[in-house]
């Protein structure tokens, strides 16, 4: 691999996603999520010489990083400052009214967890921020030190699925009491004392659920990901593929049952005789069971260990 090829982030089930999507020339495909453009890169290399791409991202950093990685491809991409749950519109604006392929990368890119500035990492000291788009919305420091104890509980259950989310709520409300909670490793040191001591002894840091709980609030995740996957799946062609990388069970499920209940199309009760709503199945799905790393590749990357990937075909 080239040195820096990869540099702001290297990408996931990398060959897998791209054969996902069946690549072809003169293909019309959507990268929603294009980060540093490794994915993308090789989306335009399959669908040579006149494929076309629509790179999206909300972090302004990504689309630096993705431009200076699809420069040589000159004309053959675009790329949009927007949320992936736009996409219909963003098609709309450019006049792009079917695509052949669609691929979301979920998750946090390496560059955003290696910048401490952005504050997604708990084991670096920064500021609490964790927005996708660092322009935009409310920040960690605003909802840690704002919401109440029911809803920090809520927020942290919920997203999190941690089972502590009452305690890790009050111990943030007491300390927040004296002072403002500000950095990320504040944050981490608070919900690790929160915690019985069997809780702080496990593989990954007990912190972890409670930053993936606020990230995923702060940035509309789940509800983003709902709306792109039902809205999305009509800019499809017949036989057009739709994959996603997920990285955490929330995120899969969702993905999982999105494409099954596109698949299934009618959403009338099963003691209903006959169908009432009309609604006929509008996807394929490829991928029964999810496609994960092989082991050379979590050996080279130890962030690709979670990664699932699931892939359905337009009806």
């Amino acid at each position: 691999m080239p040195e820096g090829k990869y540099s702001y982030h290297e990408p996931v089930l990398l060959e897998e996603a791209i054969a996902s999507l069946n690549c072809r020339s003169g293909g019309i495909y959507v990268d929603g999520t294009v980060g540093g453009g490794g994915h993308a890169a090789l989306i335009l290399e399959r669908s040579a010489p006149d494929g076309f791409l629509l790179g999206m991202d909300v972090d302004g950093d990504a689309l630096q990083a993705a431009e200076k990685r699809l420069m040589p491809f000159g004309r053959r991409k675009t790329l949009v400052k927007a949320n992936y749950a736009d996409m219909r519109k963003v098609l709309a604006d450019l006049k792009i009214l079917q695509v052949d392929g669609i691929l979301l990368d979920l998750g946090v890119s390496s560059h955003q967890l290696d910048a401490a500035e952005r504050g997604f990492s708990l084991l670096k000291d920064a500021p609490l921020d964790m927005r996708m788009d660092s322009e935009a919305g409310r920040s960690a420091y605003d909802v840690v030190n704002t919401c109440s104890e029911r809803e920090l509980k809520d927020i942290i259950r919920k997203y999190g699925e941690e089972i502590m989310a009452g305690r890790i709520a009050r111990a943030i409300a007491e300390k927040r009491k004296d002072t403002p909670i500000k950095s990320t490793t504040q944050l981490a040191a608070i919900v690790a004392g929160a915690l019985p001591g069997g809780f702080r002894h496990k593989k990954i840091h007990p912190a972890t659920r409670t930053f993936q709980a606020l990230r995923i609030y702060i940035n509309n995740e789940l509800s983003n990901l709902h709306r792109a996957i039902f809205d999305s799946t009509d800019c499809l062609k017949p036989g057009g593929r739709f994959s996603i990388i997920s990285f955490h069970s929330l995120e899969d499920s969702l993905v999982k049952n999105g494409f099954r209940s596109l698949e299934k199309g009618c959403i009338c009760p099963a003691d209903m005789p006959v169908c009432a709503c009309g609604q006929s199945p509008r996807l394929k799905v490829i991928t029964r069971k999810p496609i994960s790393p092989c082991r050379d590749e979590v050996e080279a990357n130890p962030r690709s260990r979670s990664a699932r990937l699931r892939t359905a075909e337009r009806i």
